[in-house]
């Protein structure tokens, strides 16, 4: 029963994959010439997530500074995440956690920067000002979300991008945001080492 159950999760994670290639494929080659727009002007990326996500964030933002398959110089990115400085005790994304996250973004945050938002929701109250105090640092914001996009997906503009895995349950969720940050690191290597064979 075990074993079958184990099977179902790798069954399930790989038909989501197949089924939302084709959907997600495009706003993520978007979000890719957002970065690099960004990064090739001077500005830099900022990302952030709640709950797992921000351990996302993290993992994105060390990729895109050491690199990804292929040497190449770093990109200015940084992990916005929890630390001692914020509120002890707040929720996944929750109120508490919600000023500390927005004072971040518009103390770091510069016109032209990349704000990369982690989310499953789309309703944690942290992302969702974040996202404005983005806005208010004429930052452009790279939402990656599960389900609809929830009321994230409406604060953004037209010079921002949504990438929303079409699934309920937050593990699938969560998988196939995993593979996006591959893609998007592995786009960002595309375009500027240009398509070279990656050696095993």
């Amino acid at each position: 029963m075990l074993e079958h159950r184990i099977q179902q999760h790798f069954i399930d994670s790989a038909d989501l994959k197949y089924q939302s290639a084709q959907m997600l494929a495009g706003p993520t080659a978007a979000a890719v010439h957002a970065i690099v727009a960004s990064v090739t002007s001077g500005a830099k990326l900022l990302a952030c997530g709640a709950g797992a996500g921000a351990s996302l964030a993290q993992l994105f933002a060390s990729m895109c500074v050491s690199g990804f398959e292929r040497e190449r110089p770093g990109i200015a990115a940084l992990a916005l995440v929890p630390d001692a400085g914020w509120p002890c005790g707040a929720a996944e994304g929750g109120p508490a956690e919600a000023p500390a996250l927005a004072r971040h973004v518009h103390a770091l945050g510069h016109a032209g920067d990349v704000l990369l938002v982690l989310a499953t929701t789309g309703n944690e109250p942290a992302l969702l000002r974040a996202v404005e105090a983005a806005h208010e640092r004429e930052m452009s914001v790279i939402a990656l979300t599960g389900r609809e996009g929830g009321r994230l997906a409406g604060l953004l503009r037209e010079t921002d991008v949504l990438i929303c895995v079409p699934h309920e349950r937050l593990a699938r969720v969560r998988e196939a945001q995993f593979l996006v940050l591959h893609c998007l690191c592995d786009g960002l290597d595309l375009q500027l080492l240009g398509d070279q064979e990656v050696m095993s």
